[in-house]
């Protein structure tokens, strides 16, 4: 079974950490606790996505198909370090795999004997050919896709919201959208403050955002040209900061003057 597994090298208090690291570069003093406590709150409300570098999650995924690890990998940001369960060690001929719902569910029942089968004869061809006295580490190509792996993984907190801002997405990966709901899920249990961080920052784009950009939008928010046609034909500002952030009663006071400053900017440019 598919699961995340938050370890204790992860960071507990994040807030704190940003707030002594943004206090070094401010030159303000970091030997108090709750001054760094407020000061790193600041910096996650006002989005200062450098600070949140040094907030670091050491996690297991276990159970997830090599190919959704392998788009997790793809994900490049902030050096993160990954190490896999080795198909040259670990004995492979009887892995487990991912079935996707819409071969589970399909109407024919052939789909999912299909599927089960082209797993068994995989599993039968590794098993033959390490018989035949073929090294592990060769018979180990014919694994597939769908096979369940481990990883053990190290990342920053900003690579993780980036993820998930693309990762939560409705038109992202099936598996990658399971696969990042248990890692904020799992994270909002290690501590109140990866509670509130994971409430904040571990949405879909268009959430933080408040409109779309894919070209293919599902309709949760309106998209970035319906976003910037109602900007310019707004009778008032308050009409142009309702007609673009549909989530507007959810943003801090930080968010609402950086939008307002940027549309002023916008109205005097047009």
């Amino acid at each position: 079974m598919a699961k995340v597994t938050i370890l204790d090298e992860t960071t507990k208090n994040p807030y704190e950490l940003i707030g002594r690291m943004a206090g070094i570069c401010w030159g303000a003093p970091v030997d108090n606790e709750q001054k760094n406590y407020k000061r790193g709150l600041d910096c996650i409300k006002s989005r200062h996505g450098r600070t949140w570098e040094y907030v670091e999650v050491y996690m297991v995924l276990e159970g997830w198909s090599a190919r959704v690890i392998r788009e997790f990998y793809t994900h490049i940001g902030g050096a993160p370090t990954r190490l896999q369960e080795s198909t040259r060690y670990v004995d492979c001929t009887d892995f487990e795999y991912v079935i996707p719902p819409k071969v589970f569910n399909n109407k024919s029942p052939r789909a999912l004997a299909v599927y089960h089968d082209v797993m068994s004869t995989i599993s039968q061809g590794i098993t033959y050919l390490e018989e035949l006295g073929i090294p592990r580490e060769d018979s180990a190509m014919l694994l597939p896709l769908g096979m369940e792996t481990k990883i053990v993984v190290r990342m920053n907190l900003r690579t993780l919201v980036d993820m998930a801002h693309q990762r939560l997405c409705s038109r992202a990966y099936w598996e990658y959208r399971q696969l990042m709901n248990a890692i904020k899920y799992e994270l909002s249990k290690y501590s109140t403050q990866w509670e509130e961080i994971t409430k904040d920052l571990f949405v879909p784009k268009c959430v933080d955002t408040g409109f779309c950009r894919e070209r293919n939008c599902c309709g949760r928010a309106i998209t970035f040209e319906q976003a910037k046609s109602r900007l310019y034909d707004s009778t008032s500002w308050e009409d142009a900061f309702n007609a673009m952030i549909t989530n507007w009663h959810l943003l801090s006071e930080d968010q609402k003057q950086q939008i307002q400053d940027l549309m002023w900017d916008e109205s005097n440019n047009n």
